[in-house]
């Protein structure tokens, strides 16, 4: 059964930075694209950034383009969601997602087989 797990979440003031984790297990990660979402009470779950199984290609939403990097080590079965100049509209629930079959995963939530269970990011200003 694939499993993903996230961690790296918390408190942090405007201006500040987090690094997310996200780790995979149950299947072999390297054929696996990613992408990080986020979500917030009352809304839908949004894109955030993604990348490629090789690692090599990326794309980020315009409101985090420049800010966030998405990274991944596929010997640790691990990505990364760097977050730098955070900001209190970034408040949200983070969740990674998986999707097999495509060299890079799509922005919709719909497309991804795969789900973590979601870390609690809060910006104070």
């Amino acid at each position: 059964q694939v499993q993903l797990v996230e961690s790296g979440g918390g408190l942090v003031q405007a201006g500040g930075s987090l690094r997310l984790s996200c780790a995979i297990s149950g299947r072999t990660f390297s054929n696996v694209a990613m992408a990080w979402f986020r979500q917030t009470p009352g809304k839908e779950r949004e894109f955030v950034a993604r990348i490629s199984w090789s690692g090599s290609s990326t794309s980020y939403a315009d409101s985090v383009k420049g800010r966030f990097t998405i990274s991944r080590d596929n010997a640790k079965n691990t990505v990364y969601l760097q977050m730098n100049s955070l900001k209190p509209e970034d408040t949200a629930v983070y969740y990674c997602a998986g999707t097999q079959g495509r060299y890079l995963g799509t922005t919709t939530v719909g497309e991804y087989d795969y789900w973590g269970q979601g870390t609690q990011v809060t910006v104070s200003s």
